[in-house]
């Protein structure tokens, strides 16, 4: 028995130095060093395999990301963050799937973030991730603005602000312009230090045409964070998305995949794929 015990105890031990160098490397976006240390590990707990799904998912390796976490969700089926990044996994996997198989994945993905909200009701990652998918997609794989509207009260509960975001893209998606740029403004100033507000939008003034108040709302981002990584990678997006001051674009997104980020920040293979949209 003891010496069962000092077995159990020596092949975790044999996991948890690894696991936490793989930890380190993750909050500084060495992905690819996660991987060197982890995939090697053999018997792999469900911490192990979700680290190694992550690093997978952020460089843009959407399968062997479903594979991994699948793992880990196997090994501890109760754990929301888990099933969540699988739901993410599945999601990333339906939006360059085939027309066959994408509403077989876009499925998958709501599936696993209903269950990862049932987990842990207050995770708010999942929950904004459930509302996008219901605002999205079509009622034949169970989306739908009702659908959505049902979460924007949970939302609110668990962070005023993000539930403003939430209808404002509720007004967006009904065309009701106005509500939906009140609704951001509300936002804001209900949490005037969150860049993401500013961002939000500046994004959404673009999108409206209101090209020179965008700018503007921009500036004001940068000056709130200077040197925030996020701006760069937002801006660009938002000139590609409106097809407009594409050179700008292409050097601001080309000076992201330059910077240090962290695993907050959108993942650098997401960058690499609008260079490759506006043919850079």
């Amino acid at each position: 028995m003891y010496r069962f015990l000092l077995i159990l105890a020596l092949a975790g031990a044999a996991i948890a130095a690894p696991l936490h160098d793989a930890q380190q490397l993750y909050r500084r976006s060495d992905y690819q060093g996660v991987l060197r240390v982890l995939t090697p590990i053999e018997n792999k707990d469900a911490e192990t395999w979700a680290l190694v799904g992550q690093a997978f998912f952020m460089t843009g390796e959407y399968g062997k990301a479903t594979e991994a976490f699948q793992k880990a969700t196997t090994l501890n089926p109760r754990n929301g963050n888990y099933v969540h990044w699988l739901g993410k996994s599945w999601g990333r996997r339906a939006e360059s799937a085939s027309p066959f198989m994408a509403p077989v994945y876009a499925s998958r993905a709501r599936q696993m973030f209903e269950r990862a909200v049932m987990l842990d009701t207050s995770d708010k990652e999942a929950l904004n991730d459930l509302f996008d998918y219901y605002l999205e997609a079509p009622g034949f794989l169970g989306g739908g603005l009702n659908r959505a509207e049902t979460l924007v009260e949970r939302i609110e509960a668990l962070d005023a602000a993000e539930g403003f975001y939430a209808r404002a893209q509720l007004a967006d998606k009904r065309k009701d312009f106005n509500a939906a740029e009140q609704h951001l403004r509300r936002a804001l100033e209900l949490a005037p230090r969150q860049v993401g507000r500013v961002i939000d939008l500046a994004n959404y003034l673009s999108k409206m045409g209101r090209v020179q108040e965008s700018e503007a709302a921009f500036e004001q981002a940068e000056k709130l964070t200077p040197n925030n990584p996020r701006i760069l990678y937002e801006r660009a997006r938002t000139y590609v998305r409106d097809n407009r001051n594409l050179a700008e674009a292409r050097e601001l997104l080309r000076k992201y995949l330059a910077t240090p980020t962290s695993p907050d920040d959108p993942p650098k293979s997401e960058a690499r794929d609008l260079l490759r949209k506006i043919g850079a």
